[in-house]
């Protein structure tokens, strides 16, 4: 069986290479753990079914949001991108980070498998696995030490 301590070190590893070899962003654990997504924000979701059961979420503000778009299709942060590109691009860092998670946990179970990603738009939005009890590890990231945001992982199940 996996222990939370080591999906914390898994999902944070995984954002960081999703995020410095596709992105070309640093991602660093945020070392206040009271600073929060504020304001609008995007909610890109994957879910996961097999051994585990649950989904991975990436949450972020809508400048954040905005600036991940920029760098994914290799334009300019003052340019203007469509909201469509801006949920794509998250739901795409969603799927990214999901794929880098599930080749790190394969050595545990490659009876995994991947759903599309969804991706919402809100304010204080979050995700569940519905009735039950789920496993949640939460990792507050700062992204180019200017955007907060949030990886978590919801799951269910033992190895």
């Amino acid at each position: 069986m996996i222990e939370q301590i080591c999906f914390n070190e898994i999902l944070l590893g995984s954002a960081k290479e999703v995020f410095e070899t596709m992105i070309f962003m640093d991602v660093e654990e945020c070392s206040d753990s009271d600073q929060k997504v504020e304001g609008d924000s995007i909610l890109g979701s994957i879910t996961f079914k097999g051994d585990i059961n649950g989904c991975l979420v990436i949450c972020c503000n809508q400048t954040c949001a905005k600036i991940i778009a920029a760098n994914m299709l290799g334009m300019d942060a003052e340019d203007t991108i469509n909201k469509e590109d801006i949920y794509d691009a998250i739901g795409e860092v969603a799927n990214m980070v999901m794929g880098s998670l599930k080749s790190r946990i394969h050595k545990y179970s490659d009876n995994i498998y991947v759903s599309i990603p969804i991706v919402i738009n809100g304010k204080e939005i979050e995700t569940n696995l519905g009735e039950g009890t789920a496993q949640k590890v939460s990792i507050k990231v700062m992204i180019d030490s200017e955007y907060i945001a949030e990886f978590y992982l919801l799951y269910k199940g033992d190895f």
